[in-house]
Protein backbone atom coordinates (compact mmCIF):
# COMPACT_ATOMS: atom_id res chain seq x y z
CA UNK A 1 0.00 0.00 0.00
CA UNK A 2 1.31 3.99 -0.92
CA UNK A 3 1.40 5.66 2.05
CA UNK A 4 2.34 9.51 1.99
CA UNK A 5 4.43 11.33 4.68
CA UNK A 6 2.85 14.74 6.32
CA UNK A 7 5.42 17.58 6.43
CA UNK A 8 3.54 19.86 9.22
CA UNK A 9 4.61 23.67 8.51
CA UNK A 10 5.09 26.24 10.90
CA UNK A 11 7.99 28.53 11.04
CA UNK A 12 9.25 27.47 7.68
CA UNK A 13 7.14 28.24 5.19
CA UNK A 14 9.82 27.39 2.13
CA UNK A 15 10.73 25.04 -0.51
CA UNK A 16 14.42 25.00 -0.50
CA UNK A 17 16.78 25.11 2.40
CA UNK A 18 14.25 23.00 3.80
CA UNK A 19 15.78 19.72 5.64
CA UNK A 20 12.25 18.58 6.93
CA UNK A 21 10.99 18.56 3.59
CA UNK A 22 14.05 16.66 2.29
CA UNK A 23 13.54 14.04 4.84
CA UNK A 24 9.32 13.93 4.44
CA UNK A 25 9.84 13.23 0.56
CA UNK A 26 12.69 10.51 1.40
CA UNK A 27 10.65 8.44 3.41
CA UNK A 28 7.13 9.16 1.41
CA UNK A 29 8.90 8.08 -1.60
CA UNK A 30 5.99 7.16 -4.00
CA UNK A 31 3.09 8.00 -1.60
CA UNK A 32 4.41 11.35 -1.63
CA UNK A 33 4.26 14.77 0.83
CA UNK A 34 1.07 15.93 2.12
CA UNK A 35 1.71 19.88 2.86
CA UNK A 36 -0.16 20.82 6.54
CA UNK A 37 -0.39 24.27 7.91
CA UNK A 38 -3.09 24.34 10.64
CA UNK A 39 -4.59 27.26 12.03
CA UNK A 40 -3.92 27.12 16.16
CA UNK A 41 -6.78 29.43 17.40
CA UNK A 42 -5.26 30.57 20.19
CA UNK A 43 -1.98 31.84 18.15
CA UNK A 44 -4.26 32.94 15.54
CA UNK A 45 -6.54 35.25 17.62
CA UNK A 46 -3.70 36.23 20.05
CA UNK A 47 -2.28 38.19 16.87
CA UNK A 48 -2.42 41.51 15.46
CA UNK A 49 -3.69 42.23 12.52
CA UNK A 50 -1.03 42.71 10.37
CA UNK A 51 0.79 39.94 12.00
CA UNK A 52 -2.09 37.98 10.87
CA UNK A 53 -1.83 39.34 7.45
CA UNK A 54 1.77 38.79 6.83
CA UNK A 55 1.07 34.80 7.87
CA UNK A 56 -1.85 34.68 5.43
CA UNK A 57 0.19 36.25 2.38
CA UNK A 58 2.63 34.23 3.03
CA UNK A 59 0.55 30.91 3.35
CA UNK A 60 -1.09 31.81 0.33
CA UNK A 61 2.63 32.45 -1.68
CA UNK A 62 3.96 29.28 -0.42
CA UNK A 63 0.93 27.22 -1.56
CA UNK A 64 1.61 28.83 -5.00
CA UNK A 65 5.42 27.09 -4.62
CA UNK A 66 3.90 23.93 -3.59
CA UNK A 67 1.46 23.91 -6.45
CA UNK A 68 -1.19 24.35 -4.91
CA UNK A 69 -1.49 21.57 -2.74
CA UNK A 70 -0.95 23.08 1.05
CA UNK A 71 -3.74 21.94 3.13
CA UNK A 72 -5.14 24.30 5.45
CA UNK A 73 -6.71 22.89 8.58
CA UNK A 74 -8.21 24.63 11.77
CA UNK A 75 -7.96 23.72 15.43
CA UNK A 76 -6.16 22.22 17.87
CA UNK A 77 -2.89 20.31 16.15
CA UNK A 78 -3.03 17.97 18.68
CA UNK A 79 -6.69 16.84 17.39
CA UNK A 80 -5.92 17.90 13.87
CA UNK A 81 -2.60 16.17 12.96
CA UNK A 82 -3.27 12.56 14.40
CA UNK A 83 -7.12 13.12 12.41
CA UNK A 84 -5.06 14.02 9.13
CA UNK A 85 -2.69 11.19 9.74
CA UNK A 86 -6.09 9.02 9.84
CA UNK A 87 -7.38 9.95 6.91
CA UNK A 88 -4.32 9.82 4.44
CA UNK A 89 -3.09 7.00 6.36
CA UNK A 90 0.31 8.83 6.74
CA UNK A 91 3.38 6.54 7.61
CA UNK A 92 5.02 9.55 9.80
CA UNK A 93 4.62 13.25 10.41
CA UNK A 94 7.46 15.50 9.61
CA UNK A 95 8.55 18.69 11.12
CA UNK A 96 11.28 21.48 11.76
CA UNK A 97 11.86 21.19 15.37
CA UNK A 98 10.43 23.69 17.31
CA UNK A 99 11.96 25.91 20.29
CA UNK A 100 9.99 27.88 21.81
CA UNK A 101 8.05 27.39 25.43
CA UNK A 102 4.59 27.11 23.56
CA UNK A 103 5.73 24.85 20.19
CA UNK A 104 7.47 22.50 22.78
CA UNK A 105 4.12 21.78 24.88
CA UNK A 106 2.56 21.81 21.43
CA UNK A 107 4.71 19.10 19.79
CA UNK A 108 4.74 17.21 22.78
CA UNK A 109 1.05 17.04 22.61
CA UNK A 110 0.75 16.10 18.95
CA UNK A 111 3.25 13.49 19.74
CA UNK A 112 1.54 11.49 22.07
CA UNK A 113 -1.77 12.06 20.18
CA UNK A 114 -0.46 10.44 17.13
CA UNK A 115 0.16 6.98 19.08
CA UNK A 116 1.85 4.70 16.41
CA UNK A 117 2.52 7.31 13.48
CA UNK A 118 6.27 8.99 14.59
CA UNK A 119 6.53 12.52 14.59
CA UNK A 120 10.47 13.15 13.18
CA UNK A 121 11.56 16.38 13.95
CA UNK A 122 14.55 17.48 11.26
CA UNK A 123 16.32 20.86 11.24
CA UNK A 124 15.91 24.13 12.95
CA UNK A 125 14.65 27.67 12.52
CA UNK A 126 18.36 28.41 13.33
CA UNK A 127 21.70 28.46 12.08
CA UNK A 128 22.38 26.38 14.62
CA UNK A 129 19.78 24.90 17.35
CA UNK A 130 19.29 26.59 20.67
CA UNK A 131 20.54 24.79 23.32
CA UNK A 132 23.89 23.44 20.97
CA UNK A 133 26.18 26.31 22.03
CA UNK A 134 27.35 25.59 25.36
CA UNK A 135 30.21 26.97 27.59
CA UNK A 136 33.50 24.31 28.42
CA UNK A 137 31.63 23.08 31.19
CA UNK A 138 28.43 22.54 29.59
CA UNK A 139 26.61 25.46 31.17
CA UNK A 140 24.70 27.64 28.47
CA UNK A 141 25.90 31.22 27.86
CA UNK A 142 24.29 34.29 29.56
CA UNK A 143 26.12 37.37 28.00
CA UNK A 144 26.11 37.65 24.12
CA UNK A 145 30.03 38.38 22.88
CA UNK A 146 31.31 34.99 24.41
CA UNK A 147 28.24 33.27 22.66
CA UNK A 148 29.00 34.76 19.56
CA UNK A 149 32.39 34.21 19.26
CA UNK A 150 31.44 30.22 20.37
CA UNK A 151 28.57 30.30 17.98
CA UNK A 152 30.78 31.43 14.76
CA UNK A 153 33.61 29.07 16.31
CA UNK A 154 30.65 25.99 16.32
CA UNK A 155 29.67 26.98 12.47
CA UNK A 156 26.52 25.26 10.62
CA UNK A 157 26.02 22.93 7.68
CA UNK A 158 25.40 24.65 4.09
CA UNK A 159 21.68 24.80 3.12
CA UNK A 160 20.17 21.69 2.56
CA UNK A 161 19.65 21.06 -1.23
CA UNK A 162 15.72 21.25 -2.50
CA UNK A 163 14.34 17.96 -3.30
CA UNK A 164 13.81 16.94 -6.70
CA UNK A 165 10.22 16.18 -8.11
CA UNK A 166 8.57 16.37 -5.88
CA UNK A 167 5.25 14.05 -5.33
CA UNK A 168 2.33 15.72 -3.81
CA UNK A 169 0.41 14.15 -1.68
CA UNK A 170 -3.32 15.13 -2.06
CA UNK A 171 -6.06 16.05 0.66
CA UNK A 172 -8.88 18.69 1.63
CA UNK A 173 -9.01 22.19 3.29
CA UNK A 174 -11.54 22.57 5.88
CA UNK A 175 -13.70 26.09 5.17
CA UNK A 176 -13.12 27.17 8.40
CA UNK A 177 -9.20 27.87 7.68
CA UNK A 178 -9.58 28.57 4.26
CA UNK A 179 -11.57 31.34 5.25
CA UNK A 180 -9.56 32.78 8.01
CA UNK A 181 -6.91 32.56 5.52
CA UNK A 182 -8.09 34.14 2.85
CA UNK A 183 -10.12 36.84 5.00
CA UNK A 184 -7.05 38.09 6.89
CA UNK A 185 -5.00 38.12 3.24
CA UNK A 186 -7.50 40.83 1.99
CA UNK A 187 -5.45 43.79 2.56
CA UNK A 188 -1.93 45.96 1.59
CA UNK A 189 1.01 43.74 1.42
CA UNK A 190 3.02 45.57 3.82
CA UNK A 191 5.83 43.02 2.81
CA UNK A 192 6.30 41.07 -0.69
CA UNK A 193 5.38 37.53 0.77
CA UNK A 194 6.94 34.49 -0.78
CA UNK A 195 10.67 32.95 -0.78
CA UNK A 196 11.74 34.50 -4.11
CA UNK A 197 10.44 37.58 -2.72
CA UNK A 198 12.69 36.94 0.26
CA UNK A 199 15.14 35.88 -1.94
CA UNK A 200 15.59 39.11 -4.04
CA UNK A 201 15.47 41.60 -0.97
CA UNK A 202 18.81 39.95 0.42
CA UNK A 203 20.27 40.28 -2.85
CA UNK A 204 19.39 43.32 -3.12
CA UNK A 205 20.92 43.95 0.30
CA UNK A 206 23.90 42.40 -0.30
CA UNK A 207 24.86 44.05 -3.36
CA UNK A 208 23.82 47.34 -2.58
CA UNK A 209 23.31 47.95 1.38
CA UNK A 210 25.81 45.34 3.32
CA UNK A 211 28.93 46.92 2.82
CA UNK A 212 27.81 50.32 4.36
CA UNK A 213 25.78 48.49 6.85
CA UNK A 214 27.91 48.79 10.19
CA UNK A 215 27.08 52.97 9.83
CA UNK A 216 23.80 53.14 7.56
CA UNK A 217 21.93 50.59 10.05
CA UNK A 218 21.53 53.11 12.69
CA UNK A 219 20.28 55.96 9.92
CA UNK A 220 16.25 56.01 11.22
CA UNK A 221 15.86 58.19 7.60
CA UNK A 222 17.89 55.75 5.15
CA UNK A 223 17.43 52.49 3.85
CA UNK A 224 20.12 50.88 5.19
CA UNK A 225 18.53 47.83 7.03
CA UNK A 226 18.14 44.34 5.42
CA UNK A 227 14.28 44.15 6.08
CA UNK A 228 14.79 40.71 6.04
CA UNK A 229 13.28 39.39 9.62
CA UNK A 230 9.76 39.24 9.06
CA UNK A 231 10.73 36.36 6.37
CA UNK A 232 13.23 34.92 9.14
CA UNK A 233 10.40 35.36 11.26
CA UNK A 234 7.98 32.77 9.52
CA UNK A 235 10.90 30.73 7.85
CA UNK A 236 10.30 31.80 4.48
CA UNK A 237 14.01 31.77 4.44
CA UNK A 238 17.15 30.27 6.41
CA UNK A 239 19.52 32.03 7.80
CA UNK A 240 22.10 29.75 6.76
CA UNK A 241 20.85 30.71 3.27
CA UNK A 242 21.47 34.20 4.18
CA UNK A 243 25.00 33.72 5.96
CA UNK A 244 26.28 31.45 2.73
CA UNK A 245 25.56 34.31 0.76
CA UNK A 246 28.12 36.90 2.80
CA UNK A 247 30.65 34.30 4.16
CA UNK A 248 33.20 35.92 1.15
CA UNK A 249 32.37 39.33 2.24
CA UNK A 250 35.03 40.74 4.58
CA UNK A 251 33.52 44.20 4.76
CA UNK A 252 32.42 45.75 8.26
CA UNK A 253 29.18 45.84 7.18
CA UNK A 254 29.40 41.88 6.37
CA UNK A 255 30.82 41.46 9.47
CA UNK A 256 28.04 42.96 11.15
CA UNK A 257 25.23 41.44 9.53
CA UNK A 258 26.63 38.07 10.79
CA UNK A 259 26.61 39.65 14.69
CA UNK A 260 22.71 40.97 14.08
CA UNK A 261 22.09 37.23 12.89
CA UNK A 262 24.28 36.02 16.06
CA UNK A 263 22.13 37.91 18.09
CA UNK A 264 19.00 36.52 16.90
CA UNK A 265 20.17 33.18 17.33
CA UNK A 266 21.89 34.28 21.24
CA UNK A 267 17.89 35.09 22.16
CA UNK A 268 16.81 32.23 20.94
CA UNK A 269 18.70 30.18 22.90
CA UNK A 270 18.43 32.12 25.91
CA UNK A 271 14.76 31.19 25.37
CA UNK A 272 15.43 27.62 24.78
CA UNK A 273 17.36 27.53 28.44
CA UNK A 274 15.19 29.74 30.43
CA UNK A 275 11.07 29.14 28.63
CA UNK A 276 10.08 31.74 31.42
CA UNK A 277 11.57 34.40 30.28
CA UNK A 278 9.22 34.77 27.39
CA UNK A 279 6.86 37.05 30.18
CA UNK A 280 8.77 37.66 33.09
CA UNK A 281 12.23 39.08 34.09
CA UNK A 282 15.56 36.67 33.01
CA UNK A 283 17.05 38.02 35.88
CA UNK A 284 15.76 38.49 39.28
CA UNK A 285 17.67 42.24 39.93
CA UNK A 286 14.66 44.34 39.63
CA UNK A 287 12.01 42.20 41.88
CA UNK A 288 9.66 44.04 44.16
CA UNK A 289 10.40 47.07 40.87
CA UNK A 290 7.84 50.23 41.29
CA UNK A 291 5.99 49.90 38.13
CA UNK A 292 2.90 52.37 37.17
CA UNK A 293 -0.24 51.26 35.54
CA UNK A 294 -0.83 51.65 32.01
CA UNK A 295 -3.43 54.59 31.68
CA UNK A 296 -3.47 57.26 29.15
CA UNK A 297 0.26 58.08 28.55
CA UNK A 298 1.20 53.99 27.20
CA UNK A 299 -2.04 55.25 25.06
CA UNK A 300 -0.36 58.51 23.88
CA UNK A 301 2.89 56.18 23.55
CA UNK A 302 0.71 53.35 21.48
CA UNK A 303 -0.48 56.16 19.38
CA UNK A 304 2.22 58.07 18.71
CA UNK A 305 1.59 61.51 20.58
CA UNK A 306 4.42 61.58 23.53
CA UNK A 307 5.11 64.58 22.35
CA UNK A 308 8.81 63.21 21.73
CA UNK A 309 9.08 63.32 17.86
CA UNK A 310 11.71 60.63 17.08
CA UNK A 311 9.56 58.16 19.59
CA UNK A 312 5.91 59.44 18.00
CA UNK A 313 7.75 58.70 14.58
CA UNK A 314 8.92 55.17 15.62
CA UNK A 315 5.80 54.45 16.66
CA UNK A 316 3.38 55.98 13.95
CA UNK A 317 5.64 53.77 11.79
CA UNK A 318 4.64 50.81 13.59
CA UNK A 319 1.06 51.53 13.02
CA UNK A 320 0.90 52.23 9.33
CA UNK A 321 3.83 49.51 8.06
CA UNK A 322 4.04 46.93 10.68
CA UNK A 323 7.37 47.17 11.11
CA UNK A 324 9.80 49.87 13.14
CA UNK A 325 13.62 50.66 12.77
CA UNK A 326 15.48 48.77 15.02
CA UNK A 327 17.67 51.84 16.61
CA UNK A 328 14.05 53.35 17.17
CA UNK A 329 12.17 49.98 18.43
CA UNK A 330 15.55 50.58 21.62
CA UNK A 331 14.38 54.61 21.88
CA UNK A 332 10.80 53.97 21.98
CA UNK A 333 11.17 51.09 24.30
CA UNK A 334 13.26 53.06 26.58
CA UNK A 335 10.91 55.81 27.02
CA UNK A 336 7.83 52.86 27.77
CA UNK A 337 9.89 51.21 31.04
CA UNK A 338 12.03 54.14 31.49
CA UNK A 339 9.82 57.97 30.80
CA UNK A 340 6.74 55.98 31.72
CA UNK A 341 7.64 53.43 34.10
CA UNK A 342 5.86 50.69 32.88
CA UNK A 343 6.47 47.09 32.85
CA UNK A 344 8.12 46.02 29.43
CA UNK A 345 5.54 42.90 28.90
CA UNK A 346 2.92 45.58 28.11
CA UNK A 347 4.98 47.37 25.74
CA UNK A 348 6.23 43.45 24.29
CA UNK A 349 3.22 42.57 23.66
CA UNK A 350 2.20 45.71 22.02
CA UNK A 351 5.28 44.90 19.32
CA UNK A 352 4.36 41.59 18.93
CA UNK A 353 0.55 42.79 18.07
CA UNK A 354 1.45 45.05 14.74
CA UNK A 355 5.05 44.02 14.27
CA UNK A 356 5.32 41.69 10.97
CA UNK A 357 8.37 40.27 11.90
CA UNK A 358 7.39 39.92 15.84
CA UNK A 359 9.77 36.78 17.19
CA UNK A 360 8.94 36.03 21.10
CA UNK A 361 12.17 35.59 21.60
CA UNK A 362 14.29 38.31 20.10
CA UNK A 363 11.35 40.75 20.63
CA UNK A 364 11.09 39.88 24.39
CA UNK A 365 14.85 39.55 25.05
CA UNK A 366 15.36 43.24 23.45
CA UNK A 367 12.79 45.05 25.69
CA UNK A 368 14.62 42.97 28.32
CA UNK A 369 17.44 44.13 27.46
CA UNK A 370 16.44 47.47 27.02
CA UNK A 371 14.43 47.34 30.49
CA UNK A 372 17.23 46.22 32.24
CA UNK A 373 15.74 42.44 33.44
CA UNK A 374 17.71 40.59 30.78
CA UNK A 375 20.86 39.44 29.64
CA UNK A 376 23.01 42.42 29.64
CA UNK A 377 25.33 43.37 32.76
CA UNK A 378 24.46 46.40 34.29
CA UNK A 379 21.82 48.11 32.14
CA UNK A 380 19.30 49.95 34.20
CA UNK A 381 21.63 53.15 34.35
CA UNK A 382 20.94 53.04 29.98
CA UNK A 383 17.98 55.53 29.95
CA UNK A 384 17.83 56.84 25.82
CA UNK A 385 17.71 60.17 25.62
CA UNK A 386 14.72 60.94 22.67
CA UNK A 387 15.66 64.02 22.19
CA UNK A 388 19.73 63.46 21.84
CA UNK A 389 18.95 60.21 20.13
CA UNK A 390 17.28 61.69 17.37
CA UNK A 391 19.28 64.61 16.79
CA UNK A 392 22.03 61.74 15.99
CA UNK A 393 20.52 58.80 14.32
CA UNK A 394 18.02 61.12 12.05
CA UNK A 395 20.25 64.75 11.74
CA UNK A 396 17.97 66.35 9.32
CA UNK A 397 15.03 65.10 10.80
CA UNK A 398 13.78 63.79 7.69
CA UNK A 399 12.72 60.42 9.65
CA UNK A 400 10.57 62.30 12.06
CA UNK A 401 8.81 64.81 9.11
CA UNK A 402 8.04 61.35 7.52
CA UNK A 403 6.07 60.04 9.89
CA UNK A 404 4.75 63.37 11.86
CA UNK A 405 3.34 65.53 9.55
CA UNK A 406 2.09 68.09 11.87
CA UNK A 407 6.60 69.04 11.86
CA UNK A 408 6.51 69.26 8.20
CA UNK A 409 6.78 72.72 8.68
CA UNK A 410 10.69 72.94 10.97
CA UNK A 411 13.70 72.63 8.82
CA UNK A 412 16.58 70.29 9.53
CA UNK A 413 17.49 68.94 13.23
CA UNK A 414 14.68 71.35 14.87
CA UNK A 415 12.06 69.49 13.94
CA UNK A 416 13.64 66.88 17.18
CA UNK A 417 13.03 70.36 19.62
CA UNK A 418 9.39 71.88 18.43
CA UNK A 419 8.69 73.14 21.99
CA UNK A 420 11.73 75.55 21.35
CA UNK A 421 10.18 77.04 18.61
CA UNK A 422 7.48 79.47 18.41
CA UNK A 423 5.08 77.57 15.73
CA UNK A 424 6.61 74.38 16.50
CA UNK A 425 2.53 73.34 18.09
CA UNK A 426 1.31 75.14 15.13
CA UNK A 427 -0.31 72.59 13.33
CA UNK A 428 -1.49 70.53 16.20
CA UNK A 429 1.34 68.40 17.31
CA UNK A 430 1.41 67.73 21.11
CA UNK A 431 2.95 68.70 23.99
CA UNK A 432 5.60 66.28 25.86
CA UNK A 433 3.82 63.98 28.04
CA UNK A 434 6.25 64.07 30.54
CA UNK A 435 9.80 65.61 31.42
CA UNK A 436 12.40 63.55 30.06
CA UNK A 437 14.91 64.73 32.40
CA UNK A 438 12.76 64.66 35.60
CA UNK A 439 11.12 60.94 34.32
CA UNK A 440 14.95 59.86 34.52
CA UNK A 441 15.89 60.76 38.03
CA UNK A 442 12.59 59.11 38.62
CA UNK A 443 13.68 56.13 36.89
CA UNK A 444 17.12 55.82 38.91
CA UNK A 445 15.50 56.94 42.06
CA UNK A 446 13.43 53.56 41.59
CA UNK A 447 16.03 51.39 40.77
CA UNK A 448 18.48 52.52 43.77
CA UNK A 449 14.87 51.66 46.01
CA UNK A 450 15.15 48.13 45.08
CA UNK A 451 18.84 47.09 44.22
Amino acid sequence: MVRPTILWLRRDLRLHDHPALLAAHEEAGSGGVLPLFVVEPGLWDGAGEVRRRWLAQSLQALAASYDHRLVLRYGDPASVVPAVAAEVDARAVHVTRESTPHGRRRDAAVERALGDVPLRATGTPYAVAPGRVLKGDGTPYAVFTPFARAWHDHGWPGPADAPRRIRWAASDSDDQAVTAVSDAADGEQLVQPGEDAALGRWDDFVEEAVAAYDTDRDRAAVDGTSRISPYLKLGVVHPRTLLQRIAHLRSNGAATMRTELAWREFYADVLWHHPRSAWHDLRPALTGMDYDEPGDLVDAWKAGRTGYPFVDAGMRQLLATGWMHNRVRMVTASFLTKDLHVWWPIGARHFLDHLVDGDLASNNHGWQWVSGTGTDAAPYFRVFNPVTQGERFDPDGDYVRRWVPELRHLDGKAVHQPWKHADGHAHGYPERVVDHAEERREALRRYEAVR
